[in-house]
């Protein structure tokens, strides 16, 4: 790419989420124009612009905008660093967009389930649940989701659950050690690889897409290791929110594939024993089985999945979000 080549893309925030959306969109062959505080740590061949959006407003180059990305990322968790950047930040990016007299095809917000706090009664949370913060972070988001719709009618909001990687193995060491306060609460999650082609395919997709969707994991999972002592259909005994699966993939049919096309996925790896359950292939290390309940994997490496209890593909095959149990690296 030229240096005068005029952008197609602006991505206002690129963290670690915001460089593998940015990656995805320049594989696409889209030129890729990244605001963030140090503009060295923007990777190639996207091009960086340093900015600090909680005090200046940027000076954008020429652009012929089509997509626009919001993946902000504030620090501390406060409700002052939250609407410096959540709020004020993009506030001044999108300032910077209209006075460049730029009006992008598609806009896509990240955010954040936190918005929808937890539902009293337990009912899982779906897009249709309306939001309720539980605390002034989550608060802040929801105002800046409401400036994000009001400045771009067309934009899509997505609302993504615990993001997370290959990288860390934090949850499953807790899990394994027993060492979680709480191993009867919900925890909802989504790797970063999906999230990141979740919102690739917003902007892409032929259909205009729903102002709202939330990005998740297809099913919530216990912080607990064992039996459960409930399940996503009965919540009775366990603490925290159940999200149902996005309307991104129920409605629309959207699968992985579908995300993520140019992946060669390999054959789940061959069963080494055999679970209580007829044709359930699963590791020797045991699948403990409840009537009437999902069936649970307690491997360290691996976890069944549904009723059917098959056996989940290695994270590093990039099964996505299909597999709540992570390899403890990704090969």
């Amino acid at each position: 790419m030229t240096e005068d080549a005029t952008h197609d893309v602006l991505m206002v925030g690129c963290g670690d989420l915001g460089s593998r959306i940015g990656l995805r969109l320049a594989e696409r062959g889209h030129r890729v124009l990244a605001l963030r505080r140090d503009a060295a740590k923007v990777p190639s061949p996207l091009t960086g612009l340093s900015v600090d959006l909680a005090t200046d407003v940027p000076a954008l180059p020429a652009l012929s905008l089509r997509y626009l990305v919001v993946a902000l990322t504030a620090r501390p968790r406060t409700e002052d660093a939250y609407r410096a950047t959540y709020v004020d930040g993009m506030r001044r990016a999108l300032d910077a967009v209209a006075a460049a007299g730029q009006v992008p095809e598609r806009a896509v917000l990240v955010s954040s389930t936190g918005v929808h706090g937890e539902p009293e009664d337990g009912s899982p949370v779906t897009e249709d649940t309306p939001p309720a913060p539980a605390d002034g972070p989550a608060a802040v988001l929801l105002e800046a989701e409401q400036l994000f719709h009001e400045r771009l009618p067309r934009g899509t909001v997505l609302r993504c659950s615990g993001l997370y990687a290959g990288d860390s193995t934090r949850l499953v060491d807790r899990v394994r050690e027993g060492t979680d306060p709480d191993p009867g609460r919900w925890t909802n999650r989504i790797h970063r690889d999906d999230a990141a082609a979740a919102v690739v395919h917003l902007l892409t997709r032929a259909e205009a897409p729903d102002p709202v969707y939330l990005g998740n994991d297809d099913e919530p999972a216990l912080l607990g290791r064992g039996t459960p002592p409930c399940s996503a259909a009965d919540t009775t005994g366990c603490t925290g929110r159940v999200l149902d699966r996005s309307s991104l993939f129920v409605n629309h049919g959207v699968t992985l594939d579908d995300l993520e096309p140019h992946v060669d996925r390999p054959s789940p790896p061959p069963p080494r024993s055999r679970c209580p359950s007829p044709g359930c292939p699963t590791p020797a290390s045991g699948c403990r089985r409840s009537p009437g309940r999902r069936s649970r994997c307690t491997s360290a490496r691996w976890r069944s999945s549904r009723s059917s209890c098959t056996a989940c593909w290695p994270r590093g095959g990039r099964p996505g979000s299909r597999c709540r149990w992570a390899r403890r690296s990704r090969s």
